[in-house]
């Protein structure tokens, strides 16, 4: 299990993390082109529309969308 930081743009508030068995490579493989055709002016989407893609593409995978990561401060 991994979590990853998902960045797609230049503003780093608009940054999501995942909590999933999938690797780099699959999340790229699905994300990149959504976030291609908005580039291209094709497709508006959001963080959940990225996160949905992911769960259709792999219905069996574990895919939990975190907004942030709790601080344990010692």
């Amino acid at each position: 299990m991994n979590i990853f930081r998902i960045n797609t743009t230049a503003y780093a508030e608009e940054d999501f993390f995942l909590q999933t068995d999938l690797s780099e490579q699959q999340i790229v493989d699905i994300i990149y082109p959504i976030v291609l055709d908005e580039r291209n002016e094709n497709l508006d989407y959001n963080n959940d529309d990225l996160v949905y893609a992911l769960e259709l593409a792999y219905p069996n995978a574990i895919v939990e969308h975190l907004t942030e990561i709790e601080t344990i401060t010692i």
